[in-house]
């Protein structure tokens, strides 16, 4: 019996390296699927609509959310962040891991909706390594670096909702961790209910038998 994916989710402090490690993980690894968020923030430099984002207008995403197209949603720094529905549930039935880098706020209602996915937050060594790679990027300013920061104050106190935590101090062992997690994680028995449900039923052609 061909296994249904697992719902991942990836979450971290913005500067974490959440970005590079799934990228890192979709190109190693073949199973994984990376579900595309709905925002109404703006594209940085180099991102394109479809690709990393779809990017809408705040009365776009609003509609969505009339709708029931979107899995979760949050509002983070001012702006709207979703993860559209259709895509999820396609990519589960295949058999493939769909991962959602999402916000602390969006992960916590995914897992409360859906208690079978996977919750793993992503962390630099410490804070001033965090700070060092907001700086880094040369994408945002000094104010919005501080509001990033201030917001990672914030989200530090609800990292234990999370199944897994993980340090990304080097990416390519942060990748191989990951998968590792990931793949013990399909192996949980409240993750295969039917392989279960079909030993039992297997299994009573004994007890009809037994005297």
């Amino acid at each position: 019996m061909e296994q249904k994916g697992i719902l991942i989710v990836i979450s971290g402090f913005s500067g974490a390296g959440k970005g590079s490690l799934v990228k890192a993980l979709l190109k190693k690894y073949q199973n994984y699927s990376l579900s595309i968020s709905m925002t109404t923030r703006q594209p940085r430099v180099k991102e394109e609509n479809g690709v990393h984002y779809f990017f809408v207008t705040k009365e776009e995403f609003e509609r969505a959310i009339a709708d029931n197209g979107l899995v979760e949603y949050a509002c983070y720094c001012g702006n709207y962040y979703g993860t559209p529905r259709a895509y999820v549930e396609s990519e589960l039935a295949k058999g493939n891991n769909v991962i959602l880098e999402i916000e602390i706020q969006g992960a916590l209602k995914i897992k409360e909706r859906f208690p079978e996915s996977l919750l793993i937050f992503i962390t630099p060594p410490n804070g001033d390594e965090l700070k060092r790679r907001l700086e880094g990027r040369g994408t945002e300013s000094a104010e919005v670096i501080a509001q990033r920061l201030a917001r990672a104050e914030e989200e530090s106190e609800g990292i234990e909702a999370y199944d897994y935590i993980v340090i990304n101090d080097d990416l390519e062992e942060c990748v191989e961790e990951v998968h590792r997690l990931v793949d013990a994680s399909r192996k949980v028995p409240i993750r295969r209910k039917e392989l279960i449900q079909e030993i039992r039923e297997d299994l009573k052609k004994f007890k009809k038998g037994a005297k």
